[in-house]
């Protein structure tokens, strides 16, 4: 979220009755709904206070942001409400007649926001507004590339923590990637998250191994171990999966961490094609076409990806349905590795490389061409931008969504 400092509002987190026979509160991804809200709200409150049922409410000069203890909060609502004023956002969380779920409000009007949700009076405060979720917060997630209505949900009642950490996942979850990570991996990768996430499992410690991983692959396939490189290999891009979503999931993202990540996704996969390379017949001076277009054309397309996102500060792969399907199979590590698998099972590495250079060439001319179709819409008035911005539900998406559902 990122609040400057001398904007920052002051949290309340509202310690809420537990209902007669409701059972203990759930622990999702190791952490109670209380401890989510803090380690969310930390860096973008000035302070975080909490309020007991009947406390009195204190007073105080800053902006408030009001959060209950009992429910747990998607973080685009929580970046919503910060941007916020005098707003009491409500939800429908228990069969019936929506409840107030999270508010922000200037400092004369906290007693009277809290005594809303206190159930102390019915009408709103004066001079706030009533908000639903798609109001405050849009569906579509330009961090994560897809459309998904962000959510609330309790803490308490028939949802099992299951079910609550199946839906972080899913939030988790890149809805445009490549189609291993978007169709293969999600299952397996929420398994194994929520294994680590009970072991204490730090995400720098998976990219650790993930950075072992890759330099062992590379030194395979130098050394013409191709089997064995790519089943390393998969793992180390399942791996590669596994870190961000449980840095996510356990909210124990860093820079550190991202910069960590990201430098190694950027750094290993021409290497691992170098290294493929030495070690075919004849070494890359036999290959020497091929070896240069797919190491080439890799940072070309890495650099029309940038300068679109330069020029009309959206992700290159939203702009249109076509460039979010493109996504799937661009030549990218997991469509690579699929051509060069297929190329070790029928006993021939070399028409895999080849293969791969040309899948390069051709991604390249057609990122290329997406450019020079979004400058000329550009120069004729047309503004370029995603074209799920405007949508809340998934289904209309067609699919180009993540499918880590819950």
């Amino acid at each position: 979220m990122g609040l400057e400092a001398n904007h920052r509002p002051r949290a309340w987190i509202l310690s809420m009755p537990a209902p007669p026979g409701a059972g203990s509160q759930p622990r999702v991804w190791g952490l109670s709904a209380a401890e989510r809200l803090r380690r969310l709200l930390c860096a973008d409150v000035s302070h975080i206070d909490r309020l007991s049922p009947g406390e009195a409410v204190p007073s105080c000069r800053e902006r408030c942001v009001v959060l209950r203890d009992d429910l747990f909060y998607d973080e685009r609502i929580l970046s919503s409400l910060m941007a916020s004023e005098d707003v009491v956002l409500c939800h429908e969380i228990e069969a019936g007649s929506a409840s107030p779920v999270a508010a922000a409000c200037a400092s004369e009007r906290l007693a009277d926001v809290v005594a809303l949700f206190r159930g102390e009076r019915d009408d709103l405060p004066q001079g706030t507004r009533r908000l639903g979720i798609l109001d405050l917060a849009r569906a579509y997630d330009s961090r994560l590339l897809k459309v998904a209505p962000p959510f609330v949900c309790s803490a308490r009642g028939k949802a099992a923590q299951k079910e609550i950490e199946n839906l972080f996942f899913a939030a988790s979850y890149k809805g445009i990637t490549d189609l291993v990570t978007k169709w293969v991996f999600p299952r397996p990768a929420r398994a194994v998250v929520r294994l680590l996430a009970r072991r204490g499992v730090r995400p720098n410690t998976v990219t650790s191994v993930s950075y072992l991983l890759a330099i062992a692959v590379t030194w395979l396939f130098a050394e013409g171990w191709f089997a064995i490189g790519l089943a390393l290999g998969w793992l180390m891009t399942f791996l590669d999966t596994v870190d961000g979503k449980l840095a996510r999931c356990t909210l124990t993202t860093t820079r550190f961490g991202g910069a960590f990540d990201h430098g190694l996704d950027l750094v290993h996969p021409p290497l691992w094609w170098a290294a493929w390379a030495m070690a075919l017949p004849g070494g890359i001076a036999a290959h020497e076409l091929a070896f240069w277009v797919v190491l080439g054309g890799y940072l070309m397309g890495r650099a029309l990806e940038g300068a679109f996102l330069l020029a009309f500060g959206i992700s290159f792969f939203v702009w249109r349905p076509f460039d979010a399907y493109f996504r799937q199979i661009i030549a990218r590590r997991n469509p690579n590795l699929i051509l060069l698998t297929a190329s070790v099972v029928v006993g021939q590495p070399l028409w895999g490389f080849w293969a791969l250079a040309v899948w390069t060439a051709l991604c390249v001319l057609i990122a290329a061409a997406r450019n020079v179709q979004a400058q000329w819409e550009a120069r004729r008035g047309v503004e370029i931008r995603s074209w799920l911005e405007d949508m809340t539900d998934p289904e209309e998406a067609g699919g180009l969504v993540s499918s880590a559902t819950a």
